[in-house]
Formats: C-alpha cells, structure tokens, sequence
C-alpha cells in the first residue's frame, strides 16, 4: 500500500500542464510617460518618500538647510560633496559597525526609474553599502536627464551579465516601511526613517 506521501507525489506528477509561451516584449508596447521625472516625483511620494528637483548642487544644499532632520543630525556622511560636507567619512571607516549612529547621509545615485519612483545604488562609490540602511535619514543625488520610463528600460542599462555590472547595486523605492502589523502602514520600520531624492539640473 503506497503511503500518502507517494499518492500525492504522483498524483503530482499526473498532472499535464499546457505549454504557455512567454509574453513578447516588444519594447513599443512598454510604458512611457511625457515627463518622466515627474512620474517620478510623484510615484516616489505616493511610497512615502519625497522628490526635489533642482537645478544645481547649490539646490540640494538650500533644501538641506530647511530640512529638520538635517538641521538635527550630528553625524552626517555625504559622497556629494559638491551638495555638502560631512563629518562621517566613509573611506576612512574600517569597520561598519561605527556607523550604527549616523543620523543623515548624503549619496550619489545613478539613476531613477518613473514607473516605480525606484532609484539605483551601487557599491561603485560607497564603500560601507550598509550606510544605505543604518543611516537614520537618507538622502539621494540624481541627475534629472537620468530617469528612465520603467523597469525595462532600468534593466537594460545595468547591462547584467558575465564580468558586467558591480558587485553590489539595489533599487531603492522609498524609505523603509511595512504594512504587516494590522494593516497599518509604518514607515522607517526597519531602515532608513526618510528618503528624499533630489533630481539636480
């Protein structure tokens, strides 16, 4: 007598599913959208971040100055220092674990994506990519001629493959935040509390 185990198993393997060929991918059909940092800007609050445009790296450091929590952190880490000094320097860290108290950090990002108000980072020029998650208030450069329509066009230039890409690169959509407990959205649950992206020029 076949235990349960093997009746289900092949019951299982019983089954036929019908073929189903992958969708076409016909680049014409993809989303576009007439101003794609705005889509941006706006995809990006509706996740519970906020998107500034500026025009220069003068911009970024104006906004700063009327930004609470900015104006409230004592350890600063920027890689924009065209926007900002910082008092953190992360070249100079050796262990990550001393950045567990970092208050705000300043980072460059290399693109964003409309369709999701995504933004991607890499390890390219942040040595420490913990600073992106440990620091209390997070704050992104972009250049505006930088946002591509949607998730596609966003793989496309990462050009992923053998020896291609960095060793480490993630999209980031907004501060951290979960709606698990009661269905109760909350943000900065398990990162940083805020992020704003500021799309420069």
């Amino acid at each position: 007598m076949a235990s349960s185990r093997e009746s289900i198993l092949a019951k299982i393997r019983a089954q036929q599913v019908p073929r189903a060929d992958l969708p076409e991918l016909a680049r014409e059909d993809w989303i576009r959208y007439a101003d794609p940092a705005d889509q941006f800007c706006e995809v990006l609050s509706a996740v519970g971040g906020r998107a500034v445009r500026v025009r220069d790296h003068a911009g970024v450091a104006a906004d700063l100055g009327e930004l609470a929590v900015f104006q409230a952190a004592q350890r600063i880490c920027s890689l924009v220092p065209e926007a900002v000094a910082g008092n953190v320097e992360l070249a100079e860290v050796a262990d990550a674990h001393l950045l567990a108290d970092v208050d705000f950090a300043l980072l460059p990002g290399e693109f964003a994506v409309a369709e999701n108000g995504a933004v991607w980072l890499t390890d390219r020029q942040i040595r420490h990519r913990v600073v992106c998650f440990i620091t209390q208030h997070l704050a992104v450069v972009v250049p505006a001629d930088q946002v591509v329509d949607n998730m596609h066009d966003a793989y496309a230039r990462l050009g992923l493959g053998p020896g291609a890409g960095p060793g480490y690169g993630l999209f980031m959509a907004g501060p951290s935040k979960t709606a698990d407990i009661e269905q109760s959205l909350v943000i900065g649950a398990h990162g940083a509390r805020s992020l704003t992206v500021y799309l420069v020029g």
